[in-house]
Order: structure tokens, then sequence, then C-alpha cells
């Protein structure tokens, strides 16, 4: 038995009247499509309903799922404590899921924070829902950091569990779109805001659930929002089906976006099989992107391979260039996986007899011993992105006018503290930004005096 229906829902407390006091009046097209969604479920009947939230526990590395028998949650953080509901879990379900989790190594269960209260990601829905339907139990699912691929690949696992129990199940996706979409919104205004509304309720009323992976991550935090990896469990539990989708409403005049589509699946479709379909084009695309990187990246990526595989540093290899194997200079590694950071390590100034010494060491520095991530594993080789960047000698500045995030990297520094940051990065559009940063790195306080010194780079991808 597949899930029954699937519902993507936003979550502002004010819709509920004993918060909004009023204020619900102003998205009322939101109400009303919640109300046929409410609808929608009561005439299914599910014996189960699965709320993915953005506002429940959430770990880097690991999803969390309703941990116990059941749960309470209310509003009263939002001044509304008499709107309160009790919650059985369907411990039958969360077993399933947990336990076709751990056979595949996905980390998921109910580990971590045992005495969870429903969030409002998870109790605004079920305020919708339980007037018009209330025999069922509930599953709640938490999101995490990993990429999306990973959330998919919960929701194919949740749709498996529901088909193995037999559970009669819907699943709701509880998640605000942007809340950049004007100026008096809670984030103020940023374009990438009305361009994520835009193009993810088309991609939701098209089911074209292929389309979730191409949001980049910067672009997503960017525009401020908070449903996608919801999104994109939703789309993996539809996984295998044809879908009837349907766009019930949008709007955006809280400045936060508040988008609401139906997903009925139909028959079984085997072109819907999104995630094989996108790590068969990421294997590609990288496999091309290996082959044609220069010797620089190609040294980097052998470097760490042998490392990670075996253990054992590579010796400069009897093929290297003249140019990496004559010149000193700085070098930094970094690594990317599914789009984001992985690791990077490297050198202000060179340390080592040669450039091809530089990569070597700092590739592996930068696949095992970056703090900030645990150590790549062999199952991630394919899947990762290197750039190697060539320093020029760092020079010292009077001013941040002098500076250029795209052309220039800055070099804060304060007594024996020291930060760097590189220059063209994601996400980083002014030199103000750029500055904060090099110096959050390297340990430097707002109040502290600091200088400046810039450099440039020759990135090799």
């Amino acid at each position: 038995m597949s899930i029954k229906a699937a519902y993507m829902v936003p979550h502002p407390p004010l819709i509920v009247p004993a918060v909004g006091r009023g204020g619900e009046a102003q998205i009322e097209k939101t109400v009303r499509s919640y109300e046929k969604v409410a609808d929608e479920i009561a005439q299914i009947k599910p014996d189960t309903i699965i709320i993915t939230s953005p506002h429940t526990v959430m770990y880097a590395d690991y999803f969390h799922i309703s941990p116990g028998a059941s749960a309470r949650g209310d509003f009263a953080s939002f001044g509304a404590p008499e709107v309160s509901f009790n919650e059985e879990y369907d411990t039958k379900l969360v077993d399933a899921i947990c336990r076709l989790a751990n056979e595949e190594g996905l980390q998921a269960g109910t580990l971590g924070e045992k005495s969870v209260n429903l969030d409002h990601g998870t109790m605004v829905p079920l305020y919708f829902i339980r007037q018009k339907y209330t025999d069922f139990k509930l599953v709640r699912i938490g999101l995490s950091g990993l990429p999306f691929a990973v959330h998919y690949r919960l929701g194919e696992i949740i749709k498996e569990a529901v088909e193995s129990t037999g559970t009669n199940a819907v699943l709701v996706a509880s998640g605000d779109l942007s809340h950049k979409l004007q100026e008096y919104g809670p984030y103020g205004y940023a374009p990438e805001g009305p361009e994520y509304d835009r193009r993810i309720m088309d991609v939701c009323k098209r089911a074209a659930f292929d389309e979730l992976f191409e949001f980049d991550e910067t672009f997503c935090d960017k525009a401020a929002e908070c449903g996608h990896r919801s999104f994109v469990i939703m789309a993996g539990a539809l996984d295998g089906y044809s879908v009837k989708a349907s766009e019930l409403s949008h709007e955006d005049v809280t400045g936060v976006g508040y988008g609401i589509c139906t997903f009925h699946p139909g028959d079984k479709d085997d072109n819907r099989h999104f995630l094989e379909a996108y790590i068969e084009k990421n294997e590609r695309r990288l496999e091309l992107m290996r082959e044609q990187s220069d010797e620089y990246v190609k040294l980097a990526r052998k470097s760490l391979e042998s490392y990670i595989l075996y253990g054992k540093r590579i010796d400069i290899p009897k093929d290297t260039s003249k140019e990496l194997l004559d010149n000193k200079a700085g070098v930094f590694v970094s690594i990317h996986e599914h789009g984001k950071l992985r690791g990077c390590i490297g050198t202000i100034l060179p340390v080592r007899e040669s450039i091809a010494d530089e990569i070597i060491d700092n590739a592996i520095s930068a696949s095992t011993k970056d703090y900030r991530f645990d150590p790549i594993t062999s199952d991630e080789l394919i899947w990762l992105e290197i750039n190697v960047d060539v320093l020029t000698t760092p020079e010292p500045i009077e001013s941040a006018e002098e500076l250029d995030v795209k052309r220039y990297g800055v070099i804060v520094s304060s007594g024996y503290k020291r930060g760097l940051l590189l220059p063209d990065l994601d996400g980083v559009d002014s030199v103000e930004q750029q500055i904060s940063i090099a110096r959050q790195k390297g340990g430097i306080s707002a109040g502290e005096k600091y200088s400046l010194e810039r450099f440039e780079v020759i990135r090799h991808v």
C-alpha cells in the first residue's frame, strides 16, 4: 500500500485564530486552501499522518524521528496555550522506517532528545486537520543538514516502510517558502526570495520533482526558505509513481511565502525514479570533470584518494611538470560534495619544497584534518569536486577600499591571530562580509584592531 496522498503546506502560527487574533484574515487564501487539504485528508481517513517539519529537533547529519509513544504540543510560545494536542505516535511505522534506514546506513532514528514537544511546524497542520479528522496516529520527522539527495532517499525509505507495514498513510510536508519577499518582512527583501517562490511553485504544481535537485543550496540560503528539504522528502516518498499535482494557493503578503499544493499518486511509473537519474547524471558530470581537470587538481585528487583508501602519502609522480616541481607558493585545496563545502585547508606562504608537495599534503589535510568536518570516507570519493588555489605573495594594504571580493583574497591579522578568506566564493558578496568572515576565522573580535593583506589566486578546477 503506497502513500495515499501528500501535501505541501506552510506553518505560520498567525493562521491559528487564537494566535492571529484577526491577523489570519490577511492570508485568507491560505486558510481556505488549508481547509481543502483537511477535507481531503478526512475523506481519505488515513491510519497515520506523517509530518516532516523543519522546526523540530534538527541535527547536521541525522534525521530525528518521533521518539517514544506520544507527544504533546501547544501554542503557548505564541500566546495561545489553550490550543494544544496530545498525539499518539505510530510506533510500528517508526520502527519500520528506522530499521530500513539502519540497514542502508542512513543516519535516522529516535536517538537524541527524547522528551520533544511538538513544534509549530507540526502543530499548524494538525490544527487544521483535527478540525476535520481525528482518528489517526502521527509520525513526526525532522530534517537534517545532509544533502538534498539524502533527504530524497529518506522519503523513499518512508514509502518502503509504509508499503511493507500496509499502513494507510498520508504525508504532510510542512515548510514555509522564502522569508525575504518584502522589505517589511521578518528578514527584509532579497531578489532570491521571489525567485525561489516562483521556481518552487512551478516545480510543485507540475510534480517535476527531479528539478528539486537543481536548487543550489547557496541560492536557497539567500532566499531564506525553510521548507525545501521537507518538500524533497515528500518527493522521495512518491518516487516511482505518476503524480497528479494541484496548486491551491500562494501568498506573500506577510513577506513570507505560503504555498499549498496537493499530490495524488497514481500508477507506478519507471520514468519517475528521480534519485537514480540524479545519481547517474552526476556520475557522468563528475567523470567528465575528472577527465578535464588540469594537472594541479588531478594531483590533489590522487593524493587524497591514496590517503583515504590506503592511508599512504603518494610520492610526486614522475610525469609531474617542471611548473609544479620548480616553483614554490602557498596553496589551498578546497573540496565540495553535492554543492557544499566538505573541507578546505592550505598554506598562505610556501612551507614545502615545491607546489607539488604543497598540493599533496594540503589535499590530505583538507580531506581528513579540517576540524569543521568528519574525515572524508571512501564512499564519498566519486562525489567530490576539488579546486586548487595557488596564491600570490600577500601584500599589506591600508584599507578595505583596496579589496575586491572577486579578485582578491584577504588576510586579517591581530597580533598572533590570523584569518584568511579566498576570493570569489559563493555567498560572499561584499568586502565587509569578506573581512568579517576572515576575522571570525582568526578568532579576532569586532573591537580588536587588525591589519589587512590581500592576495590573488590562480584557481585550478
